[in-house]
Protein backbone atom coordinates (compact mmCIF):
# COMPACT_ATOMS: atom_id res chain seq x y z
CA UNK A 1 0.00 0.00 0.00
CA UNK A 2 1.53 3.48 -0.73
CA UNK A 3 0.75 6.55 1.00
CA UNK A 4 -0.80 9.45 -0.60
CA UNK A 5 0.85 13.22 0.61
CA UNK A 6 -0.92 15.29 2.16
CA UNK A 7 -1.60 18.09 -0.57
CA UNK A 8 -0.20 21.16 -0.32
CA UNK A 9 -2.29 24.39 0.87
CA UNK A 10 -2.03 27.99 -0.61
CA UNK A 11 -3.36 30.75 1.41
CA UNK A 12 -5.00 33.51 -0.85
CA UNK A 13 -5.46 37.07 1.06
CA UNK A 14 -7.35 39.72 -0.73
CA UNK A 15 -7.31 43.67 0.35
CA UNK A 16 -8.71 46.44 -1.88
CA UNK A 17 -6.97 49.33 -2.27
CA UNK A 18 -9.00 51.11 0.11
CA UNK A 19 -7.31 49.71 3.64
CA UNK A 20 -4.11 51.13 2.67
CA UNK A 21 -2.78 53.25 5.33
CA UNK A 22 0.18 55.45 6.01
CA UNK A 23 0.72 53.36 9.48
CA UNK A 24 1.62 50.68 7.39
CA UNK A 25 4.60 52.10 6.49
CA UNK A 26 6.37 51.48 9.10
CA UNK A 27 6.12 47.67 8.21
CA UNK A 28 8.40 48.49 5.55
CA UNK A 29 12.01 47.78 5.24
CA UNK A 30 14.10 51.31 4.17
CA UNK A 31 14.64 49.75 0.71
CA UNK A 32 10.72 49.16 0.43
CA UNK A 33 10.03 52.56 1.83
CA UNK A 34 11.92 54.27 -0.80
CA UNK A 35 10.66 52.43 -3.56
CA UNK A 36 7.35 53.34 -2.49
CA UNK A 37 8.26 57.24 -2.43
CA UNK A 38 9.67 57.00 -5.89
CA UNK A 39 6.27 55.79 -7.43
CA UNK A 40 4.73 59.01 -8.56
CA UNK A 41 0.42 58.30 -8.42
CA UNK A 42 -1.03 57.60 -5.41
CA UNK A 43 -2.67 54.32 -6.16
CA UNK A 44 0.46 52.60 -7.25
CA UNK A 45 2.24 53.34 -3.72
CA UNK A 46 -0.89 52.47 -2.37
CA UNK A 47 -1.26 49.19 -3.99
CA UNK A 48 3.01 48.79 -3.31
CA UNK A 49 2.40 49.54 0.11
CA UNK A 50 -0.47 46.75 0.69
CA UNK A 51 1.22 44.26 -1.06
CA UNK A 52 4.38 44.38 1.31
CA UNK A 53 2.33 45.03 4.34
CA UNK A 54 0.26 42.10 3.76
CA UNK A 55 3.17 39.84 2.74
CA UNK A 56 5.10 40.51 6.24
CA UNK A 57 1.87 40.17 8.45
CA UNK A 58 0.90 37.44 6.45
CA UNK A 59 4.53 35.76 7.36
CA UNK A 60 4.56 36.61 10.06
CA UNK A 61 1.83 35.05 11.70
CA UNK A 62 2.52 31.50 9.48
CA UNK A 63 6.24 31.85 10.99
CA UNK A 64 5.23 32.22 14.28
CA UNK A 65 7.43 35.44 14.49
CA UNK A 66 7.23 39.54 14.62
CA UNK A 67 6.58 41.00 11.29
CA UNK A 68 10.00 43.38 11.96
CA UNK A 69 12.31 39.87 11.64
CA UNK A 70 10.53 38.66 8.43
CA UNK A 71 12.89 39.52 5.63
CA UNK A 72 13.62 39.17 1.94
CA UNK A 73 15.44 37.76 -1.14
CA UNK A 74 14.94 39.55 -3.88
CA UNK A 75 15.77 36.46 -6.68
CA UNK A 76 15.78 37.30 -10.18
CA UNK A 77 15.87 33.52 -12.27
CA UNK A 78 16.41 35.91 -15.36
CA UNK A 79 19.23 37.19 -14.13
CA UNK A 80 21.03 33.74 -12.50
CA UNK A 81 20.25 32.31 -15.99
CA UNK A 82 21.99 34.59 -17.72
CA UNK A 83 24.84 34.79 -15.30
CA UNK A 84 25.53 31.01 -15.55
CA UNK A 85 25.89 31.62 -19.43
CA UNK A 86 28.41 34.10 -18.34
CA UNK A 87 26.62 36.79 -19.72
CA UNK A 88 26.49 40.22 -17.62
CA UNK A 89 23.31 40.81 -15.99
CA UNK A 90 23.32 44.29 -16.15
CA UNK A 91 23.75 46.72 -13.26
CA UNK A 92 20.15 47.02 -12.21
CA UNK A 93 19.42 47.66 -8.34
CA UNK A 94 18.34 44.28 -6.53
CA UNK A 95 14.90 43.05 -7.77
CA UNK A 96 13.41 40.23 -8.89
CA UNK A 97 10.94 38.14 -7.01
CA UNK A 98 10.69 38.48 -3.54
CA UNK A 99 11.75 34.89 -1.27
CA UNK A 100 11.22 35.24 2.29
CA UNK A 101 14.44 34.52 4.69
CA UNK A 102 14.79 34.58 8.15
CA UNK A 103 12.27 32.90 10.25
CA UNK A 104 9.96 33.14 7.44
CA UNK A 105 12.51 30.90 5.31
CA UNK A 106 10.87 28.04 3.48
CA UNK A 107 7.46 29.92 2.95
CA UNK A 108 6.86 31.55 -0.49
CA UNK A 109 5.08 34.44 -1.17
CA UNK A 110 3.43 35.70 -4.78
CA UNK A 111 1.74 39.55 -4.95
CA UNK A 112 0.19 40.92 -7.63
CA UNK A 113 -2.10 44.10 -7.98
CA UNK A 114 -5.21 45.85 -10.50
CA UNK A 115 -7.24 48.10 -10.01
CA UNK A 116 -8.77 48.69 -6.47
CA UNK A 117 -7.64 44.71 -5.82
CA UNK A 118 -4.53 43.42 -4.11
CA UNK A 119 -3.89 39.72 -3.94
CA UNK A 120 -1.71 37.72 -1.69
CA UNK A 121 -0.68 33.77 -2.37
CA UNK A 122 1.21 32.03 0.39
CA UNK A 123 2.43 28.67 0.51
CA UNK A 124 5.10 26.46 2.05
CA UNK A 125 8.01 24.51 0.39
CA UNK A 126 6.27 25.09 -2.85
CA UNK A 127 6.85 27.71 -5.57
CA UNK A 128 3.34 30.02 -6.01
CA UNK A 129 2.37 32.57 -8.04
CA UNK A 130 -0.48 34.30 -8.57
CA UNK A 131 -2.14 36.85 -11.12
CA UNK A 132 -5.10 39.83 -11.37
CA UNK A 133 -5.93 41.59 -14.27
CA UNK A 134 -8.86 44.16 -14.57
CA UNK A 135 -10.90 43.67 -17.95
CA UNK A 136 -10.46 46.57 -20.08
CA UNK A 137 -11.36 47.31 -23.32
CA UNK A 138 -9.97 50.53 -23.56
CA UNK A 139 -6.47 48.64 -24.90
CA UNK A 140 -5.87 47.39 -28.32
CA UNK A 141 -6.31 43.93 -27.81
CA UNK A 142 -5.42 42.70 -30.91
CA UNK A 143 -1.61 44.19 -30.83
CA UNK A 144 -1.82 42.90 -27.18
CA UNK A 145 -2.79 39.73 -28.29
CA UNK A 146 -0.33 39.45 -30.66
CA UNK A 147 2.43 39.82 -28.20
CA UNK A 148 0.98 37.37 -25.00
CA UNK A 149 -0.78 34.30 -26.71
CA UNK A 150 0.51 31.66 -28.46
CA UNK A 151 -0.17 30.92 -31.88
CA UNK A 152 -2.43 28.10 -31.15
CA UNK A 153 -3.94 30.32 -27.97
CA UNK A 154 -5.05 33.56 -30.88
CA UNK A 155 -6.44 31.09 -33.21
CA UNK A 156 -8.95 30.12 -30.08
CA UNK A 157 -9.61 33.58 -28.70
CA UNK A 158 -9.87 35.27 -32.37
CA UNK A 159 -13.09 32.37 -33.13
CA UNK A 160 -14.85 33.74 -29.66
CA UNK A 161 -17.60 35.94 -30.33
CA UNK A 162 -16.63 39.37 -30.34
CA UNK A 163 -18.46 40.33 -26.94
CA UNK A 164 -16.47 37.88 -25.22
CA UNK A 165 -12.97 38.40 -26.18
CA UNK A 166 -12.07 41.18 -23.77
CA UNK A 167 -12.57 38.80 -20.70
CA UNK A 168 -11.37 36.14 -22.43
CA UNK A 169 -7.82 37.79 -23.33
CA UNK A 170 -7.65 39.01 -19.38
CA UNK A 171 -8.19 35.06 -18.85
CA UNK A 172 -5.54 34.27 -20.88
CA UNK A 173 -2.72 36.35 -19.34
CA UNK A 174 -3.99 36.18 -16.29
CA UNK A 175 -3.21 32.15 -15.81
CA UNK A 176 0.17 32.86 -18.25
CA UNK A 177 1.34 35.57 -15.61
CA UNK A 178 0.73 33.56 -12.50
CA UNK A 179 2.72 30.10 -14.48
CA UNK A 180 6.01 32.95 -15.09
CA UNK A 181 5.12 34.08 -11.55
CA UNK A 182 5.24 31.24 -9.98
CA UNK A 183 8.86 29.78 -12.02
CA UNK A 184 10.54 32.76 -10.76
CA UNK A 185 10.69 34.12 -14.15
CA UNK A 186 8.28 36.88 -14.26
CA UNK A 187 7.13 38.45 -17.53
CA UNK A 188 10.52 38.04 -18.70
CA UNK A 189 10.37 34.58 -19.08
CA UNK A 190 8.57 35.43 -22.62
CA UNK A 191 3.93 34.86 -22.13
CA UNK A 192 4.26 33.40 -25.81
CA UNK A 193 6.51 30.52 -24.70
CA UNK A 194 3.67 29.40 -22.28
CA UNK A 195 0.56 27.85 -23.57
CA UNK A 196 -2.22 27.60 -21.47
CA UNK A 197 -6.34 26.13 -21.41
CA UNK A 198 -8.63 28.26 -23.17
CA UNK A 199 -11.05 30.01 -20.06
CA UNK A 200 -14.02 28.75 -20.86
CA UNK A 201 -12.19 25.58 -20.22
CA UNK A 202 -10.71 24.06 -16.91
CA UNK A 203 -7.04 25.81 -15.93
CA UNK A 204 -3.87 23.79 -17.31
CA UNK A 205 -0.66 24.29 -18.72
CA UNK A 206 -0.98 23.22 -22.31
CA UNK A 207 2.53 23.68 -23.63
CA UNK A 208 6.12 25.47 -22.59
CA UNK A 209 8.38 26.24 -25.46
CA UNK A 210 12.16 26.61 -24.40
CA UNK A 211 13.82 25.95 -21.25
CA UNK A 212 13.48 26.98 -18.04
CA UNK A 213 9.46 25.26 -17.44
CA UNK A 214 8.11 23.50 -14.39
CA UNK A 215 8.25 20.00 -13.84
CA UNK A 216 4.89 19.93 -12.48
CA UNK A 217 2.17 22.59 -12.35
CA UNK A 218 -1.31 22.96 -10.82
CA UNK A 219 -2.81 25.69 -12.20
CA UNK A 220 -6.68 27.60 -11.16
CA UNK A 221 -8.53 30.80 -11.82
CA UNK A 222 -9.32 32.59 -8.75
CA UNK A 223 -12.92 34.31 -8.49
CA UNK A 224 -13.33 38.21 -8.47
CA UNK A 225 -15.63 40.18 -9.36
CA UNK A 226 -17.34 40.49 -13.04
CA UNK A 227 -14.61 42.68 -14.56
CA UNK A 228 -11.21 41.42 -12.97
CA UNK A 229 -9.54 38.00 -14.02
CA UNK A 230 -7.01 36.09 -11.93
CA UNK A 231 -5.44 32.62 -11.25
CA UNK A 232 -3.38 30.90 -9.08
CA UNK A 233 -0.01 28.73 -10.21
CA UNK A 234 1.77 25.69 -7.88
CA UNK A 235 4.49 24.10 -8.67
CA UNK A 236 3.54 21.15 -7.55
CA UNK A 237 2.41 17.71 -9.16
CA UNK A 238 -0.15 16.90 -5.73
CA UNK A 239 -3.66 18.61 -5.07
CA UNK A 240 -3.38 21.92 -3.47
CA UNK A 241 -6.29 23.28 -0.84
CA UNK A 242 -6.61 26.78 -1.34
CA UNK A 243 -8.39 28.83 1.66
CA UNK A 244 -9.23 31.95 0.58
CA UNK A 245 -9.40 35.25 3.42
CA UNK A 246 -11.75 37.72 2.55
CA UNK A 247 -11.26 41.48 2.28
CA UNK A 248 -12.20 41.45 5.93
CA UNK A 249 -10.11 39.09 7.08
CA UNK A 250 -6.92 41.41 5.20
CA UNK A 251 -8.32 44.55 6.67
CA UNK A 252 -8.45 42.84 10.51
CA UNK A 253 -4.86 41.14 9.73
CA UNK A 254 -4.07 45.13 8.59
CA UNK A 255 -5.24 46.59 11.68
CA UNK A 256 -3.61 43.60 13.86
Amino acid sequence: MTLRSAPSTATVWWARTSSADDRLLRLLDERERSRNARLRHQADRDRHLLGRAMARLALARAADCPPEKVSFDLVCRSCEDKARTGAEPGGREPHGKPVPSGPALGWEISVSHSGEWVVLALTEGVPVGVDVERVSDARDLDGLADYTLAESERAVWRALPPAERTGAFFGYWARKEALLKATGLGLSGGLRRVSVSPPHEAARLVEWTGGGGPGAVWLTDLDREEDYRSALAVLTGGEVEVSVRSPGDTAALLRG
